[in-house]
């Protein structure tokens, strides 16, 4: 199958299911690539959690953070489907730095994500980023300030009415009444800036080799694994990955390495035109998407 056949049809099977989105699969051994609208600009949710993990443990490399130094972290009283660790708890709660690096990341947990951004700004963390040469990304807020959507002031029940906002809400040149989603004023990026960004955390690059192999391990112990690893995860191929979800949002960017030594940055951003919470179907397309872009890229 041509490249240009391949794409057509996987633009098709997005469309009958109702995404969008910009995709990229990287050979991180020869560079070679296959992706769909790789310069799609969308705001990046969680995503953004691992520019803020480097940017913290470049600090903790350089001494000016201790990895062992306890914060007291407020709870997120979460009662709402979805949130994890503390941004569910009840109570405060003294938690290391380190131990916050993995709830943030592994986790996905926005409470510790916050107290994270409270000792390196997302301003910081951006320019830190961009010293990487690494384009396409733009880091502007926490995430206190853009996960408060319609949906958390909705019954659960009612939730598909946040959704309906969410996809009918947008304006010209990609913003949107609601801030989560204006690429103008969220955390945005691009399939190939997160491929550029997980390239240089799994091969030779101004990253310390520590804070890579660090970043690598939190990675690979992502719990949230309903979206791509499905397709990616094998007893011959491990998976290491972030996820990014809000509202419509559906995203995931990682890292398959096979045992034959082959080697593939996967980054999948989409969004939904479908009014629903629960879209195990988008999960599995995007899935479906990426892998067989990785498959013509190791096998076309």
């Amino acid at each position: 199958m041509t490249d240009g056949h391949l794409l057509r049809e996987l633009r098709q099977a997005l469309h009958d299911g109702g995404l969008t989105g910009s995709f990229l699969v990287r050979d991180l051994r020869t560079g070679r690539e296959a992706g769909i609208d790789p310069d799609f600009e969308l705001p990046v949710a969680s995503l953004v959690k691992l520019p803020l993990a480097l940017a913290t443990l470049e600090r903790i490399r350089r001494g000016e953070l201790d990895g062992a130094q306890q914060l007291d972290v407020q709870p997120g009283r979460a009662t709402r489907p979805g949130p994890t660790g503390l941004t569910r708890f009840r109570h405060p709660a003294r938690v290391a730095l380190d131990d916050l690096l993995y709830l943030s990341t592994s986790l996905s947990d926005n409470a510790a994500a916050n107290a994270l951004f409270g000792l390196t700004p997302p301003g910081d963390v951006d320019a830190r980023v961009r010293a990487l040469g690494v384009r396409g990304l733009a880091i502007r807020h926490a995430l206190g300030e853009l996960t408060d959507t319609p949906v958390e002031h909705l019954p659960a029940q009612n939730a598909h009415l946040a959704h309906s906002l969410a996809v009918g809400a947008a304006t010209g040149g990609h913003g949107h009444r609601l801030p989560q989603l204006d690429v103008t004023r969220a955390n945005s990026g691009t399939a190939r800036a997160f491929a550029d960004l997980l390239e240089v955390f799994w091969t030779p690059s101004a990253v310390d080799p520590h804070v890579a192999a660090r970043i690598r391990s939190l990675m690979a112990d992502n719990v949230l694994r309903q979206r791509l690893a499905p397709d990616f995860s094998s007893d011959a191929a491990t998976w290491a990955s972030k996820t990014g979800t809000l509202l419509n949002l559906r995203h995931e960017v990682g890292v398959v390495e096979h045992e034959d030594g082959d080697v593939f940055a996967v980054a999948a951003l989409t969004e939904s035109r479908v009014p629903a919470a629960a879209q195990p179907g988008a999960e599995a397309l995007m899935a479906q998407v990426a892998r067989e872009l990785r498959d013509h890229l190791r096998h076309g």
